[in-house]
């Protein structure tokens, strides 16, 4: 019988069978996906194919052919790949400017990712009630930055309730995944959109200003005015992982829409003369810190792209 991933522990899987029924299954044999090496190769919305083996166990014997998925890449494994999510409708990044920043390499590469398989990304501007004056400008600058990209922007607050009802308009009748750094409040927010869900929540670390794991595995929730969260952990870098450096500039909406007005067919936008890209840059066409982030991952700097270049 067919039914939907709705939670992934890495060994076990929770399917929602057709009938309603939640079953807890594993993956047959040495059952893998063709074509994508990664640390789970089957992962939460996946639509997939079950059967009881003679011991009675519920077994994963096959895999639709997913709509869309979205992969990260470890750090430290850098062999490695994680798949988030899979058939999704929108991701929904969740970015706090404090009690942790949000650095906008973090931002980008998630961007980039979700670009690549062609899954459009919603920002959520989380605890806004606690930011500063200095934050609160900044912030205006990155959402001015991404909704002229073309990405939209909300603010919002959980603890507030500020515009939690137009995410849950955006949510309807739709399977997002969530995602963001730990601490971003994403469970609390989740909370607030969805109350019976009744989430785990913790606070942030006072010594080192960061999120604590409270999201172990990725699961799929229910949402009781239509539609299905995918609730992931929360990632402390965001690896990208089998990307042509050659098509990286495609995945950056304002670099995309100028490509055919450089004077070379595979410019790379670095050194090459008369790049309607870095013209762009230098007029404040395209924002710096995105022209940066981009050279850092063209030059797979994992770490640099995490720091903070004016922001």
């Amino acid at each position: 019988m067919k039914g939907i991933v709705i939670k992934s522990t890495g060994s076990w899987y929770t399917v929602r069978l057709e009938n309603g029924e939640k079953v807890e299954a594993r993956i047959l044999g040495k059952f893998r996906l063709s074509g994508i090496r990664t640390t789970n190769p089957v992962a939460v919305g996946d639509v997939v194919c079950t059967k009881k083996d003679d011991s009675g166990t519920v077994v994963i014997n096959g895999i639709d052919e997913r709509k869309n998925y979205i992969i990260r890449k470890s750090i430290n494994l850098s062999k490695r790949s994680h798949i988030l999510a899979a058939n999704i409708d929108q991701a929904i990044l969740v970015v706090t400017l404090a009690q942790p920043q949000t650095f906008t390499g973090f931002i980008d590469r998630f961007l980039v990712s979700a670009e690549a398989y062609h899954i459009p990304t919603i920002i959520l501007f989380n605890k806004v009630d606690i930011y500063n004056e200095d934050e609160l400008e900044k912030l205006k600058d990155l959402k001015k930055v991404y909704s002229q990209i073309g990405y939209q922007c909300i603010e919002v607050s959980a603890t507030e309730n500020i515009n939690i009802d137009k995410v849950k308009e955006l949510m309807k009748n739709k399977t997002s995944m969530v995602s963001g750094h730990s601490g971003v409040g994403k469970s609390t927010l989740l909370n607030c959109i969805e109350p019976d869900l009744n989430l785990k929540t913790s606070e942030i670390s006072e010594s080192h200003l960061q999120g604590k794991h409270t999201t172990t595995f990725a699961e799929m929730f229910e949402l009781s005015f239509g539609g299905y969260i995918i609730d992931t952990p929360g990632v402390k870098a965001f690896g990208l992982i089998d990307f042509d450096k050659n098509e990286l500039s495609h995945y950056f909406l304002e670099m995309r829409e100028r490509l055919n007005d450089c004077q070379f067919n595979n410019c790379q936008h670095i050194n090459e003369p008369k790049c309607a890209i870095k013209e762009a840059v230098a007029k404040g066409e395209i924002a710096e810190f995105r022209y940066n982030n981009y050279l850092s991952m063209y030059n797979d700097d994992q770490e640099e792209s995490y720091r903070d270049k004016g922001y």
